[in-house]
C-alpha cells in the first residue's frame, strides 16, 4: 500500500471544480514503523477564485489494526482558518486535541482519514447486501457513530475504464449537511486493491458533489483494476 497515490476530479453538478489527492507513505512516529496517510483537497479555476479551498487532513497510524495514532487538520476555505492536531492514547482511551485538551474516548476509535484505509480491509465477500458496518471516528474535537450500509456491486465507468466496485452507503445525519440519510454513498473498487473510486454526495447548500478517480499510481495490483473487456 505504501507509495499509493491516488487522483479525483471534483464535480459540482456538471462543473469541474477541483482536485481531491490521497497518498500514502511508510514513516515513523516514535520510534514505530507506520503508515501516513494525507488528503488533500483544493478548488481549481473559477471555483478557486470564488471560494479558495484547500483542506488538508492527514493521518499515522498502525500498519496491523490500521487504528490512528496522530491526526491532524489544516483548513483554508476563503477567509477561514483552522488547524489542529489530535494525539491517540490506546493505553487509555483518551486523545488530546490540541484545540480542546484531553477527552475520553472508544476503544478502535478512528479519525476521518484512516477510516477509508480501515475500510479496504474489510472482507466483503462475507457481508450480504444490507449488511451494517459500523465504527467510530474523532472529527472536529467530537466523537462520531459512522455506521455504514453494504449495497452491494456496481460496474462504474471511469476515465480509467470500467471498474467493477463494491458499494456503501453511510447512514448520515439528517440537519444541517445532507437532507436524506442516505445521501452519501462510496464506490470502493471490487478487487485486490479495494481503492476508492467515486464518492458522491448531495449537499443541501451546494447540491450534487461527485469525486470521482482519473489517475492512480503505484497500487498493489494494477492488472486488477479496471474490467477486461471480452
Amino acid at each position: 500500500m505504501a507509495g499509493e497515490f491516488l487522483t479525483y476530479q471534483i464535480r459540482y453538478g456538471f462543473i469541474v471544480g477541483g482536485i481531491t489527492t490521497l497518498s500514502l507513505t511508510d514513516t515513523l512516529y516514535n520510534g514505530k514503523s507506520v503508515f501516513h496517510a494525507r488528503a488533500i483537497g483544493q478548488t481549481t479555476g473559477l471555483a478557486n477564485t470564488l471560494f479558495g479551498v484547500r483542506d488538508v487532513y492527514q493521518s499515522w497510524f498502525d500498519k496491523e489494526t490500521g487504528l490512528p495514532w496522530k491526526q491532524s487538520r489544516d483548513i483554508k476555505e476563503g477567509h477561514y482558518k483552522l488547524y489542529n492536531e489530535v494525539t491517540y492514547n490506546r493505553n487509555d482511551n483518551t486523545v488530546l486535541s490540541k484545540l480542546s485538551g484531553l477527552h475520553k474516548v472508544p476503544e478502535n476509535i478512528l479519525d476521518l482519514t484512516s477510516t477509508y484505509y480501515f475500510l479496504r480491509q474489510i472482507d466483503f465477500s462475507r457481508l450480504k447486501k444490507g449488511d451494517v458496518i459500523s465504527v467510530t471516528i474523532y472529527f472536529a474535537d467530537e466523537i462520531t457513530p459512522f455506521r455504514l450500509k453494504y449495497n452491494g456491486r456496481d460496474t462504474l465507468r471511469t476515465k480509467l475504464g470500467k471498474i467493477p466496485c463494491l458499494k456503501v452507503s453511510p447512514v448520515v445525519e439528517v440537519g444541517r449537511i445532507f437532507k436524506k440519510q442516505d445521501d452519501l454513498t462510496f464506490w470502493f473498487s471490487d478487487d485486490d486493491n479495494c481503492i476508492p473510486v467515486e464518492v458522491k454526495m448531495d449537499i443541501r447548500v451546494a447540491g450534487e458533489v461527485t469525486l470521482k478517480l482519473i489517475k492512480v499510481s503505484n497500487i498493489v495490483n494494477p492488472e486488477t483494476l479496471i474490467l477486461q473487456e471480452k
